[in-house]
């Protein structure tokens, strides 16, 4: 079985083709969206997705979210005494998605399609693979979030030819893409984008100026009182989906250790308020656009339509730039939280040959331009360390490109290929992908020598050849094993202690679930109320002690009454109109 999956930064989420259509698939919550938040709790379980998104608000330094901006990094996260790289945090989330999905169906799940930023670069997406190999998954492909975004609009779309604009902008990262539609093709002509921005940018300003406002400084408190600003974040990420619906939000704040008064003080704000604390993030939208249209040969005049993804194009400022950018209404007739996965689902239809999408197809584009290190020519000298490019960035792939290069000593034999990504004019400034030796050269001056070709296909998987011109000799390295990447002993390794962290039943994930939303509601209550939750938290316990179905499903529906009264957690779908 093959599924597609977002795996986003804030939330992600899994499809599989039903029926010729794509389907989003329910986690065991019975929620389309699973938090990608990863916690250890006090038992020292993992937990993942709205569980773990639960404990990160009253013992954050036991959490991770986020983890998706540090792929193909080092970095390194402590949680109760264990450390995870955001592979193996990625690789818990995916492995949840999985798990759940198995259980609905009852098979295996050994494919998939996963997601990435249009601007990952090769250490980004090398490092996605091999999340989704430690959650037990062959990735079929990578696909960038844009181009699922148009697979999903142009599975749905009457219309049979149009230039279409994918703006994404999720919980980390913005993607634009300039796609053509036409007769069952989809074909992205060009995609740029930014790793660092979205919606989370927007709540952690949002978190720090409320900070200000009493005194604190927002990098000072995330080291000693992260409690506080973990409250806090998730008190203005409710308030600043609230701002997409009403003008003015009265936003609690907690006291230094996280916990609300029954009474607690508050800060009001204003649309406008946050609108004009927020400005300079949206700002950073306009170098992608310009760049993706230039790349494209277009203007903005030439685009037929935009269509939103993600859930922060929610944001009324969002839209209104987009509306004053474009001159034209958006569209956003799919739930932008989910367009991705859809996407992503019809990918995996397309690899799967399912007879209802055989009609479309899809083409993609490099991110990023691909070329070798030479050395340049200036009088008698000759100045090593420039980039020359071989695949330039939003090139249609899969593609093949040939370049030749020379010798510039007199009876040189060898040459050593470095391999690059990146759009700067010195190869320092670039990512250096691989390299490897040329030997063999057939002595004599210095001339055209060698032919370096390059293949890149829709994995974003790059084949090196250099052949000898004089000698047909042939040279090959294929970008496989990449700095910050696990090798694979190490993921076998990394395997073996993940399946030895205890995790709990997943038949008791609603069950954990429910504990923690109830121990974080329970803090915010006032005297009266606490001692009524107290008794049916109570009730719960003992219900669960007593492992008796019906008795767990009579107290599981009264406390799930009281919690929905007290803490609407579930906001209504938000519409794309002001």
């Amino acid at each position: 079985m093959i599924v597609g999956i977002d795996l986003g930064t804030t939330n992600s989420a899994l499809g599989t083709i039903i029926d010729g259509a794509p389907t989003l698939v329910p986690n065991a919550l019975g929620q389309i969206l699973t938090p990608s938040v990863v916690g250890i709790d006090m038992e020292d379980n993992v937990v993942v997705g709205a569980t773990a998104k639960e404990l990160q608000v009253v013992a954050p330094e036991r959490c991770a979210s986020a983890f998706k901006r540090a792929m193909g990094t080092e970095r390194v996260y402590e949680l109760a005494g264990q450390s995870f790289t955001p592979i193996e945090l990625s690789g818990l989330v995916l492995n949840s998605l999985k798990k759940d999905a198995e259980l609905q169906f009852g098979e295996s799940i050994e494919q998939a399609v996963i997601t990435v930023p249009a601007y990952f670069n090769e250490h980004q997406r090398r490092a996605t693979i091999r999340a989704g190999e430690l959650a037990g998954l062959s990735i079929a492909r990578i696909v960038n979030e844009p181009t699922a975004a148009a697979l999903a609009y142009g599975l749905h779309d009457s219309q049979s030819e149009r230039v279409a604009v994918v703006f994404d902008l999720g919980g980390g990262t913005f993607d634009i893409s300039i796609i053509d539609q036409f007769e069952g093709v989809v074909e992205v002509r060009a995609s740029s984008g930014e790793c660092f921005l979205g919606g989370e940018d927007f709540t952690s300003t949002f978190v720090a100026r409320l900070l200000e406002k009493r005194g604190h400084v927002f990098e000072q408190a995330e080291l000693n009182a992260p409690r506080l600003v973990a409250r806090m974040t998730q008190l203005c990420e409710t308030a600043k989906r609230d701002l997409a619906r009403t003008t003015v939000v009265e936003v609690p704040f907690p006291d230094t250790d996280g916990t609300l008064n029954p009474v607690p003080t508050t800060e009001r704000v204003t649309r406008e308020m946050y609108e004009d604390w927020t400005k300079h993030i949206v700002r950073r939208m306009d170098i992608p656009i310009r760049r993706a249209l230039g790349d494209a040969g277009l203007d903005r005049r030439d685009v037929d339509a935009i269509v939103l993804v993600g859930g922060a194009t929610r944001m009324p400022a969002v839209r209104e730039y987009v509306r004053n950018y474009f001159k034209q209404d958006p569209e956003c007739r799919l739930n932008p939280d989910e367009v991705v996965a859809i996407g992503a689902t019809v990918q995996a239809g397309l690899i799967a040959r399912d007879a209802a999408l055989e009609d479309l197809v899809v083409t993609d584009v490099a991110p990023f331009t691909l070329g070798i290190g030479i050395a340049k020519r200036f009088g008698t000298e000759h100045r090593p360390g420039y980039f020359s490019p071989i695949i330039e960035r939003n090139t249609t792939i899969p593609v093949s490109r040939v370049h030749n290069v020379g010798t510039i000593y007199a009876n040189q034999t060898e040459i050593q290929v470095e391999i690059y990504q990146g759009e700067c004019r010195m190869v320092k400034d670039n990512l250096q992908l691989g390299e490897f030796r040329v030997v063999g050269i057939p002595s004599g001056p210095p001339r055209e020598s060698v032919s370096i070709r390059f293949t890149y296909d829709m994995n974003g998987v790059l084949e090196a050849e250099a052949t000898i011109l004089e000698t047909g000799q042939m040279f090959s390295h294929v970008i496989t094993q990449l700095a910050g990447e696990l090798s694979d002993g190490e993921i076998e390794q990394t395997l073996q202690r993940m399946q030895a962290l205890k995790t709990h039943p997943r038949d008791e994930e609603q069950n954990r679930y429910l504990l923690k939303r109830a121990e974080r509601v329970y803090e915010q209550l006032e005297l009266t109320a606490r001692g009524e939750l107290d008794q049916l938290l109570d009730a719960f316990e003992s219900a669960l002690e007593s492992q008796d179905k019906t008795t767990i499903e009579l107290a599981t529906s009264y406390l799930l009454r009281f919690l929905d009264t007290a803490d609407p957690e579930s906001p209504e779908e938000w519409s794309c109109d002001d």
